[in-house]
């Protein structure tokens, strides 16, 4: 099972965008994000689109087309970021119901579920304190 870089690639898609913002170039192309990412520009288009239904990132077509922040960084956090782009929740179920016959068959959901919930709520916490700017300011600090 391999981890989710969805959130990390999104976040690194933002700060990338507000620097070059800050450089006088508002609207970027998928193309030279992903160049930063060093992933495919259709990676890079579909987490984007995902962003902007949530109002993170705006796009524009014709002359100058491309993509830009549709809010100031400061104002989006890593959960806006995260409810974006995770599908669902962090962990799941089995697929198929248990042998209810089973007593760990019969139990192990709702003790799961129990912990889970609680996971779930701390991620959710720790993100929201997160905004996009302590993000950026983090990953300039690294040089």
């Amino acid at each position: 099972m391999s981890a989710n870089s969805r959130l990390t690639i999104a976040a690194h898609a933002l700060a990338w965008m507000e620097l070059n913002k800050r450089y006088g170039r508002e609207v970027v192309t998928s193309e030279q994000i992903a160049e930063s990412v060093n992933t495919n520009p259709v990676v890079i288009r579909r987490l984007l689109a995902e962003l902007r239904k949530a109002g993170l990132v705006e796009s524009r077509r014709g002359a100058g087309a491309g993509w830009m922040l549709s809010r100031e960084l400061e104002s989006m956090t890593l959960l806006d970021v995260y409810d974006a782009v995770q599908p669902g929740t962090l962990f799941a179920m089995h697929r198929a119901t248990p042998n209810q016959e089973c007593p760990v068959g019969y139990g192990i959901r709702p003790a799961m579920q129990n912990i889970y919930d609680g996971i779930e709520d701390t991620v959710r916490r720790e993100l929201a304190r997160t905004t996009l700017t302590d993000v950026l300011r983090d990953v300039l600090a690294a040089r």
